[in-house]
């Protein structure tokens, strides 16, 4: 019995099923992610009419006003958002992570809703609360005869992204404060640190990760951006100057794909970055979560200001959310700090005219979701669990679809297969199917990271014992491995899920019809005029039910699974 025990799971490379896992994966990940990049970035370097290779794409590109103005627009307001995502996360992370603060978790929950709403849906309800004639400028005029130009320009795109991208340093700043050891702050006091101090010196350089982490996604986030921006009226930033080159000019207008590889390029560069300011540098404590020091309680006085303080951010950071939920219900609301009257006959019409949208949206995310959880599984399992050549270049390659913007593999897609044709005529990039794909491709990082991380749980001696009891690689994957991964598949599912069904950068590229349409699409279709935002508001107001109801389920089936694994221990 003992010799039984003591075989181990061997790791072979070559097994005719993980050959074939691999090669279908690396096929489809070639042929929809390497292939339609590598065309984008072949194009930029391509001289149009000789089809040589060439820089003087690039050299055109510097020496036109226009783009040289777009690419310092798009690094400025990148990294505004970031300064002023940081102003309104910061607050939020450390009084509810170092101090004894009721409503914490509150808090933080509704720091996070602000990511469940697309941002260029806020951007029209933010131009009615603070645009020039918006409710707090009309309040402003009245009382003190000012107006504050917050939606105006450049202005009004920072604004906008650093309310909807805020939470990624949110999230990651929350988690370092929490993981450091409290003992060293005990250690500074003791020294006669206290106060800023001590936070500037100590508490935040310990935390310098997650900021960090957080700061880099908000910057590629907003550097990538397109539908926010054109709903302003902003085109001088490079997202909408790829989009408006390849729909305005053509398809062999090389400036397109100039402008995409630059938005990879320093896509790539601020991860990079974030990564090399890291390095060499020992954040590491000896103890998690606190160890000697126990939350510090504020005064009374104090409590009034951080509550104050939080209210404020809370009601900020939410006006988006209030703004299109007045909106969706307004009659008309112009020149008025709040609608003249209200009424559902938006929502009637949504459902009425726009239900194709949301079927649709239904079905596409559902698929992307689908493929996500079964390659994203896949590649989590090679790469864990055998030894098959190339499993790594899976995880790399799947991971890069990170760094490519989806207006650039909307780019990709149309220039490389609108060549290609079915039997009737119709061009490949122009069929629904290949928005699913695009939709896929973008959120495959996502579910790879929650597949990954829910397999690497799963202990390989239940394995062994499986398999040492007599059952084969593919039972016991499908009895043992599956089952026990049940929580991470369905979190990298909705995960993909509820970001496909607000993704417009790459359907805006690929969408032919409306009958093929998502929500998205659907979306910015309504907002592009005055009398379409009612409609549209309350669409929106779907999309963010769709999303958080998701959410919510996916919480909800994942405890109840927790607690059945427990259970059976």
């Amino acid at each position: 019995m003992a010799l039984v025990q003591s075989i181990p799971i061997r790791r072979v490379s070559g097994k005719p099923g993980q050959i074939f896992a691999i090669s279908v994966i690396a096929l489809f990940l070639s042929i929809f992610l390497i292939i339609p990049a590598g065309t984008v970035i072949y194009t930029a370097f391509t001289e149009k009419g000789t089809g040589a290779l060439t820089i003087v794409n690039f050299v055109d590109f510097f020496n036109t006003d226009l783009f040289r103005r777009s690419f310092f627009n798009s690094v400025y307001v990148s990294g505004m958002s970031v300064v002023w995502a940081s102003a309104i996360a910061l607050p939020l992370a450390v009084l509810t992570t170092r101090f004894d603060f009721r409503g914490s978790l509150i808090i933080q929950t509704l720091g996070f809703v602000p990511l469940i709403m697309p941002p260029f849906v806020g951007a029209v309800a933010m131009q009615l609360l603070f645009g020039r004639n918006g409710t707090v400028n009309l309040i402003l005029n009245d009382w003190f005869g000012i107006r504050i130009p917050f939606m105006e320009g450049l202005n009004g795109v920072i604004f906008v992204q650093s309310l909807h991208y805020f939470p990624f340093i949110l999230i990651n700043l929350s988690t370092s404060l929490r993981n450091i050891d409290r003992s060293m702050e005990e250690a500074a006091q003791n020294l006669g640190s206290s106060g800023v101090r001590l936070f500037r010196r100590i508490v935040f350089p310990l935390a310098m990760p997650g900021y960090l982490a957080g700061a880099s996604l908000v910057f590629v986030k907003v550097f990538d951006d397109l539908a926010t921006p054109l709903l302003l009226n902003v085109k001088d930033m490079l997202a909408p100057q790829a989009y408006l080159r390849v729909t305005s000019v053509g398809l062999t207008d090389p400036m397109g794909y100039v402008i995409s590889v630059i938005l990879i390029a320093v896509s790539i560069f601020a991860m990079w970055l974030s990564a090399i300011a890291m390095r060499g540098k020992d954040y590491s404590t000896t103890q998690r979560g606190g160890g000697g020091l126990s939350r510090r309680k504020l005064s009374r006085g104090e409590s009034v200001i951080a509550y104050g303080v939080v209210g404020l951010i809370l009601l900020l950071v939410l006006s988006p959310h209030i703004g299109l939920l007045l909106l969706s219900l307004a009659t008309v609301w112009s020149f008025s700090p709040m609608p003249d009257g209200f009424t559902m006959a938006h929502y009637g019409r949504v459902f009425g005219e726009s239900s194709l949208y949301i079927k649709n949206t239904l079905i596409y995310a559902s698929l992307a979701g689908l493929i996500d959880v079964v390659i994203g599984g896949a590649i989590a399992y090679l790469v864990l669990r055998t030894k098959v050549v190339g499993r790594r270049w899976l995880d790399w390659a799947a991971t890069s679809a990170l760094a490519i913007p989806g207006v650039v593999l909307g780019i990709g897609y149309l220039r490389t297969f609108y060549g290609v044709t079915l039997p009737d005529g119709t061009p490949l990039a122009t069929l629904w199917v290949m928005v699913v794909l695009a939709l896929a491709i973008r959120r495959l990082p996502y579910a790879l990271r929650a597949c990954y991380a829910a397999l690497q749980q799963v202990s390989e001696s239940l394995e062994e014992a499986a398999e040492n009891l007599g059952a084969t690689k593919q039972r016991t994957i499908r009895r043992i491995v599956l089952p026990l991964m049940t929580g991470g598949l369905l979190a990298g599912f909705v995960t993909s899920f509820s970001t496909a069904a607000v993704e417009l950068s790459a359907t805006l590229m690929l969408i032919q019809s409306n009958s093929d349409a998502p929500l998205a699409y659907g979306l910015y279709v309504f907002m592009q005029s005055p009398a379409g935002r009612g409609p549209g508001a309350a669409l929106g107001v779907i999309a963010v039910v769709m999303v958080a109801l998701c959410t919510l389920l996916s919480h909800y089936v994942i405890e109840r699974r927790q607690k059945a694994l427990g259970m059976t221990k």
